[in-house]
């Protein structure tokens, strides 16, 4: 679910704007991004642990399937009570979680994965480092820093109560050096091992878990 940024290579702090260009970023237009940010929340989470047995209850569905259109930002508070959700609503609850327990989180827009697709998280700033927490991978605890360079800011928002700047931010030009990445591909290698034979448990366990739902009506 976390994961540290290679340093200057993940750019936090963004040059402040007044508020993020319309044609650039039409998601922001008409969300409430105060509210989203402040409002007191019925589930209050005591650590990223708590944050995270939460996450795990959710389901991801998106926007089309549940509200049947493209793009619909849900209220942290709204998020809790429906349980499922996409990108966006995952990491505008998790901010706000992370805002209550006093950490300097900020909501991000940008994209993230091989083709750049558009995606939501929050960046969390710990000493001089900087993490990405990823909620849709609540199941992990961490997950490797090498992941971390799929991902690319495009705007933030830091709140402070009710009060909200937006930052937008350079896109990275190039790539780190092979003896910079070097060293955390063993990591990067064992993550994905794990997955695939997650995956492939749970393939294996299907039909097994199908003949008993059918065996149970």
């Amino acid at each position: 679910m976390i994961a540290e940024t290679f340093q200057g290579l993940y750019d936090f702090d963004g040059k402040h704007i007044s508020h993020p260009s319309k044609k650039r970023h039409p998601s922001f237009e008409g969300r409430p991004m105060g509210s989203f940010l402040s409002q007191p929340l019925k589930v209050v989470c005591r650590d990223i642990e708590e944050i995270r047995g939460f996450l795990l209850r959710c389901r991801y569905v998106s926007d089309r399937e549940q509200f049947g259109v493209e793009d619909h930002w849900m209220s942290p508070r709204e998020f809790e009570q429906r349980l499922q959700g996409d990108c966006d609503d995952f990491a505008l609850w998790t901010c706000r979680q992370l805002l209550g327990l006093g950490h300097r989180a900020r909501f991000v827009v940008g994209s993230a994965g091989r083709y750049g697709e558009g995606h939501a998280r929050v960046s969390l700033p710990v000493g001089e480092q900087t993490f990405i927490v990823e909620p849709l991978l609540a199941r992990l605890q961490t997950f490797p820093r090498l992941e971390t360079l799929r991902y690319r800011p495009a705007v933030s928002v830091e709140s402070t109560g009710t009060h909200v700047k937006f930052f937008e931010h350079t896109k990275r030009v190039g790539e780190p050096p092979l003896r910079v990445v070097a060293p955390f591909v063993p990591e990067w290698l064992l993550f994905q091992l794990g997955l695939w034979l997650r995956v492939s448990w749970h393939l294996l366990l299907w039909p097994y878990s199908a003949l008993r739902r059918r065996g149970r009506r």
